[in-house]
This record gives C-alpha cells, structure tokens and sequence, in this order.
C-alpha cells in the first residue's frame, strides 16, 4: 500500500510540476496565421530597415501573410509567427517575421494603444534602432521589428 501512495503521490508531482512548467512557458495564444486572407494592410515605413537582413527602402507597402512559418523556438507554438512579404507597386520587396498576438496578449509585448481593428501603425520604437510594423486584421495583432538600415550596415 505504501509504495502505492508513493508511486500516485510521484505521479501526481511529475505533473503538477509538468503543468506549472508549461504555464511558466506557455506561448501567447495564436488566433490566426495563415494565408486564407493574405492581405494584412497598408504601411508607410518612415526610414529604410533591413527586412530579413537585407535593405527594404522608405515607402509605402501592403503587408501580406505567406504560407511560410518559421521554425517554432522551444516552448512556441507552431503559429506563434509567421512570415509576410512587403509588397510595391505589384512586386514583393522583402519579407520579415511577424510575431502573431491576439488582442489582449498584445499589452504582454507593447506598450501604448494598438491601431485599430483592420488598421495600422509604425513606430521607431525607443533608442532609434528599430521599426515596429503594428497590423491589426480582424483582431489578430501582427507585429514586425526590424532594424534600421544605416551606414556599415547592410
């Protein structure tokens, strides 16, 4: 009986810890990343940046969903992000990681006020090194950091 209590009592332990360790880890809930509805909006990006390492210009772009997912990073979930292209004048220019977010995850990873539902917004985030591309469609959050292209750079 008492090595009954202590294998139950093991067990129970495993997954007590088991399920805090996947609270502690869990990733944000993914709501949508797929390219059934491609098109996330439209952005104006202040200043160059480099999209996937490599130079995407100031201008204006529409933002679009690939069928391509990045490998998911230990904890992740497979539709944590995903990938978009930049798309000018019918062409795509470069493409870049999103990070995908459902709307309450999204004051977890951003500060201020999102755009609004089907909108978007671009920010130098703080220190001057990055772009945040923020696109709201449908509720689901895409967020897109990219550095600045400068001097030295590529």
């Amino acid at each position: 009986m008492a090595m009954k209590t202590l294998i139950a009592g093991a067990a129970f332990a495993g997954m007590l810890i088991a399920s805090v360790a996947a609270a502690q880890t869990a990733p944000f809930t993914v709501t949508k990343c797929d390219a059934t509805a491609p098109v996330l909006g439209t952005i104006q990006l202040p200043q160059s940046v480099l999209a996937d390492g490599k130079p995407l210009a100031a201008g204006s772009y529409q933002v679009r969903l690939t069928p391509d997912h990045p490998t998911p990073a230990v904890g992740q979930s497979a539709g944590a992000e995903c990938w978009v292209e930049f798309v000018q004048n019918g062409t795509v220019a470069g493409r870049e990681v999103a990070t995908v977010l459902s709307g309450g995850e999204t004051a977890a990873v951003a500060k201020g006020p999102g755009p609004k539902p089907d909108g978007s917004r671009v920010d130098v985030l703080k220190g001057g090194e990055y772009v945040r591309a923020w696109l709201n469609s449908a509720g689901v959050n895409y967020l897109v950091n990219m550095p600045l292209a400068r001097e030295g750079r590529p």
